[in-house]
């Protein structure tokens, strides 16, 4: 039974009783808003949909995406994250399901099927949620996961999409106001406003939209910059928490590894407090909306169980760091194909099988910016582009978003867009001709039932669902003040900006 809606009081998340809750758990990437690197397509989900319907035709389309989102998360699922002590599940969803950019404002009520059907399964089993709207009409940055086709936001230069959006936001809190279950709404998936300014003034309207009809769900606000920036943010609005993104490249296969160094742990520290800063002076709840390593497959590393344990020991590293701030966090994400998830889907299941040599072929070319791997083929290619690029136009080093260098910027637009929606129709043949039943089976594959577990992630995630009893008891009684002084003294100077 739940204990009301949860609402920001005194610096953090507490119940109707006034009871302080600590929300711990993961986003369901990849689910209402697909990822290329999450279920193996090139390129973007709208483009993904587009090319599976020219090939299979609207009917099976429809079908496979219809039981894929019903497989994807059932009961079983439900029940697996509650018995690892996690409270809280985010639920990152795409704009499309509601609105069609040809017929705008006109809500799509089947979108609502199956994300009322996962929000009630995890009441079920305790478990709060926080809707993401993780794709916005025009894009709020320039990256694949904003199922945007190219490298321009044009969410932010077109005050359509911003009142599209709040229209939306209006619909959906009409819809789950009253439903105690919801811990609040994330507006905004790492939105990235080249101004800065107009992102905090977004805020202001949203805000006042949303709370003329739901003034109780919290509002998870995310900074600027993938959640890395607070500037021109002057205020704390009423009810609502800030949100940070916390990755780090010690995770990534072109990071450095991380090896548990007095300097590397400090570092993990440093770089959450700096993205922190804003919460911490102004006594705001930090929310971790993202964090997390990438694991190595043991089929393309030789060394995969090392890597991998050290990634898990990064991760540990990480959630000490969380621990001793005593912040709510989602680590990013539930379940995949086997590169990220606390659960993946079988290298031996229907899915994994068709895709594989497409898999690999989209590692040789960097297709993913997500764990991609170092490919001698593409950085031939690149490099001297990127060499000349800076030279002739020094300039393009501090191009918007500033914490992705010139080669970052153009993998993005040639490799992971252009070169990837050619490939669109060569993914979408290797379902070709699938009868009914064999478009059920691959769905099928995203079937908890069917998956495998990451025992060492899903060990540590349990490990720290809850802050230890000696520090539990310090949430209740431990002045906030002491918190804001610790953070305060930390230095945070230096600290470099890391994105995968």
């Amino acid at each position: 039974m739940s204990n009301g809606t949860l609402r920001i009081k005194g610096g953090q998340v507490v119940d109707a009783n006034g009871i302080p809750v600590i929300l711990r758990g993961a986003g369901l990437g990849g689910w209402m808003n697909m990822e290329n690197f999450i279920t193996g397509y090139p390129g973007h989900e709208s483009q993904h949909r587009a090319a599976l319907l020219e090939v299979l035709g609207k009917e099976k389309q429809e079908f496979f995406f219809d039981k894929f989102l019903e497989y994807f998360f059932t009961e079983a699922d439900a029940k697996f994250f509650a018995s690892l002590g996690l409270n809280c599940i985010r639920l990152p969803f795409n704009y499309r399901h509601f609105e069609d950019d040809m017929n705008p404002k006109v809500l799509k009520q089947s979108g609502f099927k199956h994300l009322d059907r996962v929000v009630e399964l995890c009441a079920q089993e305790n478990i709060y949620t926080i809707l993401d709207m993780h794709t916005l009409p025009g894009g709020q940055n320039p990256d694949w996961h904003s199922d945007n086709v190219s490298n321009y936001a044009a969410f932010w230069d077109f005050k359509d999409h911003q009142d599209r959006t709040i229209w939306l936001w209006e619909q959906i809190a009409t819809h789950f106001k009253d439903n105690p279950w919801i811990a609040g709404y994330n507006p905004i998936n790492e939105p990235c406003d080249p101004e800065h300014y107009r992102l905090p003034a977004f805020y202001d309207r949203i805000e006042s939209a949303i709370r003329k009809i739901d003034p109780h769900h919290i509002l998870w606000l995310d900074g600027n910059t993938f959640a890395m920036e607070w500037k021109n943010f002057d205020r704390v609005l009423p009810n609502s928490a800030y949100a940070l993104h916390d990755y780090t490249m010690m995770g990534f296969p072109t990071g450095s590894r991380f090896k548990g160094t007095p300097e590397q742990t400090a570092q993990l520290e440093r770089q959450f407090l700096r993205k922190a800063q804003f919460q911490l002076e102004r006594k705001a709840v930090v929310w971790n909306g993202e964090f997390g390593p990438v694991y190595a497959d043991p089929r393309v590393d030789s060394d995969a169980a090392e890597i991998n344990q050290e990634r898990y020991n990064l991760l540990g590293a990480q959630l000490e760091v969380y621990d001793k701030y005593q912040i709510p966090w989602s680590i990013w994400l539930y379940k995949d194909i086997g590169v990220q998830g606390m659960v993946y889907t079988n290298p031996e299941s229907f899915w994994n099988k068709t895709i594989q040599p497409f898999l690999e072929k989209k590692r040789r070319l960097q297709l993913d910016a997500w764990g991609k791997y170092p490919s001698k083929e593409v950085e031939d290619v690149i490099k001297p582009l990127v060499k000349w690029i800076d030279s002739v136009a020094p300039e393009a080093t501090h191009t918007y978003p500033t914490p992705w260098a010139t080669e970052r910027h153009m993998s993005r637009a040639i490799l992971q867009t252009f070169l990837s929606q050619a490939l669109q129709t060569e993914f979408a043949n290797l379902f070709k001709d699938l009868t009914f039943e064999q478009l059920d089976e691959a769905a099928k594959s995203f079937h908890f039932d069917h998956c495998l577990q990451r025992d060492g992630l899903n060990k540590i995630m349990s490990e720290h669902a809850k802050i230890r009893e000696s520090r539990n008891k310090s949430l209740v009684e431990r002045p906030l003040n002491d918190i804001w002084a610790a953070a305060k003294g930390t230095d945070t100077e230096g600290a470099s900006e890391e994105l995968p």
